[in-house]
């Protein structure tokens, strides 16, 4: 079994409810919430203050990424050095 297939069961978790995710360097809060363009997952990092919703499609093709993609987002977290804010 390849490490991005699922070998934990699923977790029931009512509509709304917070989980919470967090260790020595980041928490994040995700919860599954109702729009008007239908369900989203939102990932709310409380303290810097950055969020975002994120639909099945994107979501999924988050699975299709190895390890690697990510490691290369740690390299600039806050985006590209020099952008304006």
């Amino acid at each position: 079994m390849s490490e991005t297939q699922r070998t934990d069961p699923p977790v029931s978790v009512e509509e709304g409810e917070v989980i919470e995710l967090a260790n020595e360097y980041a928490a994040v809060e995700v919860r599954k919430v109702h729009t008007h363009n239908g369900v989203r997952l939102e990932i709310i990092a409380p303290r810097l203050g950055y969020g975002i919703r994120l639909c099945p499609l994107e979501l999924e093709t988050l699975t299709w990424q190895q390890h690697e993609t990510f490691s290369r987002f740690l390299e600039t977290p806050f985006g590209p050095e020099g952008e304006a804010e």
